[in-house]
């Protein structure tokens, strides 16, 4: 049987603790390589599969350095739309903790109301974030990071 080269990369900082921890279990059952990365220490299992870069503090470091590092063969876990991006435009794919697959079909509408909401914001007119992350969404994230795997051939 020949290795599998998919390797997933998460954008650590933001991730919520249980979205690493469904990564990590699809790490064991799939023995695919999974790769943090953050600007601040993180606990991490003792797996072999598993690994910690820890980069300088500051804007976008983290998602310079997977930006740079991931491959076409590999998936980033991120809610970061501009990293989602430059993921696509790799021919990666990028999906963020609440289940949704970023691709080319749908980066350009993401990235709009990305700068809308963000010209919204500034101009007072919406406060607050996101919703609460809830059960739904760790489960909308598992069933979407197992369709994934499942085409990569895991």
């Amino acid at each position: 049987m020949t290795e599998k080269k998919t390797k997933i990369w998460i954008d650590a900082d933001a991730c919520p603790k249980v979205i690493k921890e469904v990564i990590f279990k699809f790490s064991a059952r799939f023995k695919v390589h999974v790769c943090l990365v953050a600007n601040s220490y993180m606990n991490i299992p003792h797996d072999p599969l598993v690994s910690f870069v820890k980069v300088e503090s500051g804007a976008d470091v983290a998602d310079m350095y997977i930006a740079k590092h991931a491959s076409t063969e590999d998936l980033v876990v991120t809610a970061d739309i501009p990293l989602a991006n430059e993921i696509v435009k790799k021919g990666a794919l990028a999906i963020n903790p609440r289940g949704e697959l970023y691709d080319e079909e749908n980066i350009s509408e993401r990235l709009s109301m990305r700068e809308f909401m963000k010209d919204l914001r500034d101009n007072g007119l919406v406060t607050g974030g996101p919703d609460t992350f809830s059960t739904k969404d760790k489960i909308s994230f598992t069933n979407s990071l197992n369709k994934v795997l499942t085409k990569k051939g895991f």
